[in-house]
């Protein structure tokens, strides 16, 4: 039966932009500054003044963005990619050539646990996942003992090192990534970094994102996360890296046409949030340092913007802890044994939150709770998984 063009069009047609979406947005960024687990207005502004190219084929805002950051990590060019998994994969892909091989890294590693098996799946590489005899980053004999260098036809010959800065907020000293890279690089190896938040790195240690890369053939950078850009990622390497990877990027369906908003939302947080994450940090160590007071234990210090705990020496649950900070009437949003702290946290949710935990660990103590004499120091155990949320289990 023939339908109006007009009926179709009606059909089609979507509005997304409800009546009361700056309110709702309003109240989206309330919440978003007390939930420890991002776009501001000002950043949108920003970003509607964009180019309108093709990335596919040139986009002059992305080509920019990507130019930038290839300078200031010290690299040839870069690629500006949908996530960071999509980037460290990409990355990988394009390292590997002709299996059988395999990838070293830490067993806490996003390309080894978040990264849904890519790796294998992508590359068809074997991952060697260790864990660091210092319980805090891999070492240049922790990558020493694990290596596989051997000719031996059973084991399939190590080609990249991959690092993570940071990784769950920790930072690997320089002097060993560089020892690291030495040696890896003697081996005609090559030397991968995931550093989705490495720029809580530079502003925490006052180096240059030059240097912190420079040992690195691949880098993959975060835009969202701790800087806050709405989408993205950028991997850098050589030009010949990078032409490839643009392709592979292609081949995953990660071409994306009209780029040039989400770059300059990217450039916009390079300028403008980036000079928060000092505060950030001294906001995490505020936060860390309240729940020592209390009596948690601290699974992981505040390095940079994470800060993992233990509430059991106050014979309280991460359950309980969440449920009592929803009741709030600003409610927080809570996920288990890590807080991370970003720009947009703001410190009325920290002392909220502080507030909760002490008023549970005071209800507990009124009840005859006694602290268990293993938690006396403070020592419970190392963290090296995160706890899932009840609603995302």
């Amino acid at each position: 039966m023939a339908t109006s063009f007009t009926s179709i069009a009606d059909q089609i047609k979507l509005d997304l932009i409800s009546k009361t979406h700056a309110l709702e947005n309003a109240n989206k960024r309330k919440e978003i500054s007390r939930t420890f687990i991002l776009p501001t207005e000002e950043m949108y502004a920003y970003g509607a003044l964009a180019t309108l190219g093709d990335d596919v084929y040139n986009e002059p805002s992305t080509a920019a963005l990507e130019a930038h950051i290839a300078k200031i990590t010290g690299k040839e060019a870069g690629l500006f990619i949908a996530s960071g998994t999509a980037s460290n994969q990409i990355a990988l892909r394009t390292h590997l050539k002709q299996p059988p091989y395999s990838i070293l890294c830490d067993h806490r590693a996003h390309i080894h646990k978040y990264e849904a098996g890519g790796a294998a799946f992508h590359s068809g590489a074997a991952v060697i996942p260790v864990i660091p005899s210092n319980k805090h980053h891999l070492t240049l004999q922790d990558v020493k003992d694990n290596l596989i260098t051997s000719d031996d036809i059973h084991f399939a010959r190590t080609e990249i090192v991959a690092l993570e800065n940071t990784l769950n907020g920790t930072i690997i000293p320089q002097e060993e990534v560089v020892a690291i890279s030495e040696y890896v690089h003697s081996q005609g190896m090559i030397m991968h970094l995931d550093g989705a938040r490495i720029w809580h790195v530079a502003a925490e240690t006052n180096t240059s994102l030059k240097e912190l890369c420079d040992p690195f053939d691949s880098v993959s950078l975060c835009l969202s996360k701790g800087l806050g850009a709405p989408i993205g990622s950028c991997l850098v390497g050589t030009k010949k890296f990078i032409a490839q990877a643009r392709r592979f990027r292609k081949l995953f369906g990660g071409g994306m046409r009209q780029t040039g908003m989400l770059a300059a939302c990217a450039a916009f947080a390079l300028s403008n949030n980036f000079p928060k994450l000092p505060a950030v940090h001294a906001l995490a160590k505020k936060l860390e340092a309240g729940l020592e007071e209390i009596g948690a234990a601290i699974l992981s210090r505040a390095e940079t913007c994470m800060i993992f705990y233990d509430p059991s020496p106050l014979g309280v649950t991460y359950d309980e802890i969440a449920d009592r900070a929803s009741e709030l009437p600003e409610p927080l949003f809570l996920g288990g044994s890590r807080l991370v702290v970003h720009i947009q946290t703001s410190e009325a949710a920290v002392e909220d939150f502080l507030s909760v935990v002490r008023q549970l660990a005071e209800e507990k103590r009124a009840a005859g709770w006694v602290r268990p004499a293993n938690h006396v120091n403070g020592e419970v155990k190392d963290v090296y998984i995160r706890r899932v949320p009840k609603a995302a289990k």
